[in-house]
């Protein structure tokens, strides 16, 4: 099969299209066919050296998920069979014209939607739902802070909370993108380049926080959540080590979590797998949730699409498509 691979650690360019082996299946593994995967902020981080692929899982092909057809069944598989079109989460392995992945970790593509909009679906559906839903346990009528609100997560997290009755309040980088924010269901947007969060935020408070940024975010944080309130950390673009003010946690009740999905055992991910489907799918077909696609590339431009990543002036999911 062709493949995008990374021929070294470093800027897009080292992303070149090349003959690979087709992966091999076995007990309840699918091999699927994919005519689309999405780019995610992790696999710039791989790309550049910075993010190790888990044990057994290939480090030179990038792509957290996907969306294609089945071309192939393990002699284990019971819920799908050859030629369904399946969207799936991945430990990596997307850019490829064909990756292998356990049936578990995949979901039917919903009725009306691209390859393209499925494959934009898994990484930060099941990264918001773990940390937002499981995790801390946002409520219906609870306040929603998330950073970063024009990332794939935070367009994910509006969607998700504002369908399910919460408010949401997002921090972004320009007006026009708190207005894009505003059109998905957000309630409300900082500029953070002209506004301090904290400040704006320090009087009415907030319930749970959804975070991204790391760094000296953490104290503002916690200043600003209620009184059992809840702050999840899914990345620390800004630096993993910070000052905490224990007694502030202490006082509040507040709880301070985090976590990661990649490495993650497959029981986990399979059950995981199993809740998206029973409470977010149903979102998707009834039209609460809809995919937002900033822009497709063919798989061959995929440093041009890495390029756009970097810059993060986009709203949305950037996609390779086959």
């Amino acid at each position: 099969m062709k493949a995008i691979v990374i021929t070294q650690f470093g800027a897009p360019d080292v992303l070149q299209l090349k003959e690979y082996p087709t992966p091999e299946i076995k007990g309840d593994e699918v091999l699927i066919e994919v005519k689309a995967a999405g780019l995610n902020r992790s696999d710039v981080f791989q790309r550049e050296g910075n993010y190790p692929a888990p044990p057994g899982v290939s480090a030179e092909i990038l792509g957290l998920e996907v969306a294609g057809i089945i071309a192939k069944c393990g002699p284990d598989v019971v819920d799908f069979k050859i030629g369904d079109k399946v969207c799936a989460l991945l430990a990596g392995g997307g850019y490829a014209e064909f990756v292998s992945v356990r049936e578990g970790q995949c979901l039917p593509i919903p009725s009306d939607l691209s390859f393209a909009e499925a494959a934009s679906l898994p990484e930060t559906i099941f990264t918001v739902w773990s940390n937002v839903f499981q995790r801390v346990g946002l409520k219906s009528g609870e306040t929603l802070l998330i950073h970063g609100g024009n990332s794939g997560i935070g367009i994910t997290g509006i969607q998700l909370a504002h369908a399910l009755g919460s408010r949401v309040i997002v921090t972004v980088g320009s007006d026009e993108k708190g207005q894009k924010c505003l059109e998905l269901g957000a309630d409300s947007y900082i500029n953070y380049k002209t506004q301090n969060f904290e400040t704006v935020l320090q009087e009415e408070g907030v319930d749970v926080i959804l975070d991204m940024i790391g760094g000296d975010y953490l104290s503002k944080n916690v200043n600003i959540l209620k009184p059992e309130g809840r702050l999840v950390h899914i990345n620390a673009v800004s630096g993993s080590r910070v000052d905490l003010d224990i007694w502030k946690v202490m006082i509040k009740r507040l709880t301070i979590t985090g976590s990661t999905l990649r490495s993650r055992e497959y029981d986990f991910k399979k059950q995981l797998t199993e809740e998206v489907k029973k409470y977010v799918w149903p979102l998707i077909e009834s039209k609460q949730f809809k995919p937002i696609i900033f822009k497709t590339f063919p798989f061959t431009e995929a440093p041009e699409a890495h390029r756009l990543l970097e810059e993060s002036q986009h709203t949305g999911k950037i996609i390779l498509v086959r």
